[in-house]
């Protein structure tokens, strides 16, 4: 965004603010675990942070999703007494609240010109996409999220112990008509909630299993796909919570059912707006531009794997015959595949990124599968052979793999030269620390499978 479009923008906002009455405005950034992060500030208040920018703490990238402090920081913590970084509120990220009694709106801040720019998610995807500029390209994106509702609140959850919980629906119902006519007015009030907040949903359904729904959210430029992504999550969150439901975004909640994807389309265009993915006339209508991106997203996906499935419960879906991968592997339109090349027209010939899961950061994966691909691009990288039939089935040499744990992800990021070279060393040692933290305080706990299993034999 230019100057001259940035001015239009908070000419626009401020004329709404003011035609509109609105006393308070919501602002929020996204925090490592891709969590919104945020306050309430008066009209005064954010108006001068719309011009000029605003401190926010930095402990926002110092604590885990649990709000607990990392205890070694390469970033923050007590030693800088946990200051204000300034934070830069993007314009163009304007939405409407309808969740709001009060007229209110949302409009989402970065770091970009300031010290935590190193840590901060959106930031990182800003950098990727400012150099996927400097090759003369611009992205796209889609995501999709499966999410589980259930009548359930943050009180019964816990009281419940987070077991016996009850879905809104019972039993297997993939693409129910059935279901989706039952609960008509829960499905229309959702995809008008996503209309108002600037997201449309192109699709939405059931899944298989108990109370699951998959939201598909219109495609957009990727900055602002990626917004859409954390804004999904929340307000669909919001919503259910305002009507005594929970939705859950984990990647696997239950043994019994296959996990949560959260999968990434996306598609490349040159400065004059027409495909870089696209060549008629070619295998599948795939320019070398689209065969060496996914080149690259497969040669390092093993990399930066820890950056798209960042939780412990991320590698509990990652496993064979549950519709996730295990390896990364491709083919052409092929589901069992981690990337799944789309043909089709110049408008809609794509890559989808399936190996991410609902409970990813979307600003972080995108900058993972973006960036890999841009490396391809640059080192014009041949993919494998393309998988033909179920690639599950397939013996994938060593060397696309994927990690089987979160700590193992961090470790391979960590090592990862060109992760380093394009996210930079401060993000790198960063964010592989608070893996292994995530880990480690997972590894600490005593679950129930254990209790069952050792308190009486052993």
């Amino acid at each position: 965004m230019n100057l001259e479009e940035k001015n239009k923008e908070i000419e626009t906002i401020k004329e709404y603010i003011s035609d509109h009455k609105i006393k308070n405005i919501k602002l929020a950034i996204v925090d490592i675990d891709g969590v919104l992060r945020g306050k309430y500030v008066n009209a005064n208040k954010f108006l001068s942070a719309l011009e000029s920018g605003f401190g926010f703490c930095n402990v926002v990238f110092g604590w885990d999703s649990d709000d607990v402090l990392y205890s070694k920081d390469s970033f923050t913590g007590w030693e800088d007494g946990f200051k204000d970084d300034w934070a830069t509120v993007d314009p163009s990220s304007f939405r409407f609240l309808p969740t709001e009694d009060h007229k209110s709106i949302i409009c989402l801040a970065d770091f970009s010109e300031s010290r935590a720019a190193a840590v901060c998610p959106r930031s990182i995807l800003k950098k990727i996409l400012k150099r996927l500029d400097t090759l003369g390209y611009s992205a796209r994106a889609a995501m999709e999220f499966e999410f589980f509702l259930f009548n359930e609140t943050p009180k019964s959850l816990r009281d419940k112990n987070f077991n016996a919980l009850e879905p809104i629906t019972p039993g297997n119902f993939g693409y129910s008509v059935l279901r989706n006519s039952t609960h008509a007015k829960l499905y229309h009030e959702l995809m008008e909630l996503m209309e108002e907040m600037g997201m449309p949903l192109e699709g939405l359904h059931t899944e298989t299993g108990p109370g699951v729904l998959e939201g598909a959210i219109e495609h957009s430029e990727a900055l602002r796909a990626a917004d859409n992504g954390a804004l999904f999550k929340t307000f669909v969150k919001v919503w259910a919570q305002q009507n005594d439901m929970i939705a859950s975004f984990m990647a696997k909640w239950s043994a019994d059912y296959p996990g949560q994807s959260g999968h990434i389309h996306i598609s490349l265009q040159k400065k004059d707006g027409t495909s870089a993915f696209y060549k008629k006339g070619k295998a599948d209508n795939m320019s070398d531009e689209m065969r060496w991106f996914i080149g690259g997203q497969q040669k390092l996906m093993p990399e930066v794997l820890a950056m798209v499935a960042s939780t412990c419960n991320s590698y509990t879906r990652l496993i064979p015959g549950f519709w996730a991968p295990t390896a990364a592997s491709w083919g052409v339109d092929n589901r069992t595949c981690a990337l799944r090349a789309i043909p089709g027209s110049p408008k809609s010939q794509r890559v989808e990124y399936r190996v991410s899961a609902a409970d990813i950061n979307p600003h972080l994966a995108l900058a993972a599968a973006i960036g890999s691909g841009i490396w391809g691009i640059e080192n014009k990288i041949e993919p494998l052979e393309a998988v033909v039939g179920n690639a599950y089935d397939i013996d994938f040499p060593e060397k696309i793999q994927l990690p089987r744990t979160l700590t193992q992800a961090a470790e391979k990021f960590k090592n990862s030269k060109i992760a380093r070279e394009l996210f930079g060393d401060a993000f790198v040692d960063h964010f592989a620390y608070t893996r292994i933290w995530e880990d480690q305080q997972q590894r600490a706990a005593i679950t129930d499978w254990q209790l069952k299993r050792y308190f009486e034999i052993i």
